[in-house]
């Protein structure tokens, strides 16, 4: 199996650690959060890894080539964006797929079994396939409900709702077909689904209901951090069986 991490963005709500380091170096625990995602992607079966990366992108390449954190037999790919190209845009530079390929940012700690999504995907029979988290949003205000139509009624009253979504993990499953859906230039991810959509393609989605952090923020890298250090083994140990 094939996978291509994100690692291209300059990584600005993650300041000051990004000032010298790109986010995909920023530690968790004692090692960078890119490393945990190539061992945990090398123990789902993945063989070959392609990284698109920009800004400080020759400390990630220093790094995994000299350190020897990549996993014995992962083929490793660096790819060198001159210009930003979106979040779906910058996969043209990527080798064309004969076969379906992991997408994700490489700022993800996550339990999630690659293999299975990857599973999942196939049987699903999907262009794209969208690995989804519930996320709940609390208003710390009141709400007012009226009937359509009529913008001064008032039918109900909600103090501080909490609101439930399924939110993007950052981690996709793309068919070669979606891949044809991407002209040149820059284009990004929400597009894309769009354009699926409106052309008729399928757009499944993974339901994921354990432990994921996007470490964006300090706070959300804190948050992670301390959730790695509790119990290292939840991410260290998938028991992914390669598809």
């Amino acid at each position: 199996m094939r996978a291509v991490i994100l690692a291209g963005g300059k990584g600005t709500r993650l300041r000051p650690y990004t000032t010298v380091l790109p986010k995909p170096l920023v530690p968790i625990g004692e090692r960078p959060i890119l490393e945990l995602i190539i061992h945990q992607l090398g123990r789902a079966g993945f063989e070959q890894v392609d990284f698109l990366v920009g800004h400080l992108g020759e400390l990630i390449r220093a790094y995994l080539v000299e350190s020897g954190a990549v996993p014995a037999g992962m083929k490793m790919r660096f790819i060198f964006e001159e210009e930003p190209l979106g979040t779906a845009g910058a996969l043209h530079q990527i080798e064309p797929p004969d076969q379906s390929f992991l997408v994700m940012n490489g700022d993800i700690l996550t339990t999630l079994d690659y293999a299975d999504f990857m599973r999942h995907h196939h049987e699903q029979g999907g262009a794209l396939t969208i690995a989804t988290f519930k996320k709940d949003v609390e208003l710390a205000l009141g709400v007012l409900k009226g009937p359509a139509g009529e913008p001064l009624a008032v039918t109900d009253y909600v103090e501080k709702p909490t609101l439930h979504y399924d939110v993007s993990m950052g981690i996709y499953a793309y068919s070669p077909t979606a891949l044809q859906h991407v002209p040149e230039g820059h284009f990004d991810f929400p597009d894309l689904v769009l354009k699926l959509i409106a052309a008729g393609e399928r757009v499944v989605r993974y339901p994921f209901d354990g432990e994921w952090f996007d470490i964006g923020t300090p706070a959300e890298h804190e948050r992670a951090d301390q959730a790695f250090n509790s119990d290292s083994a939840r991410f260290n140990s998938q028991l992914a069986t390669s598809v």
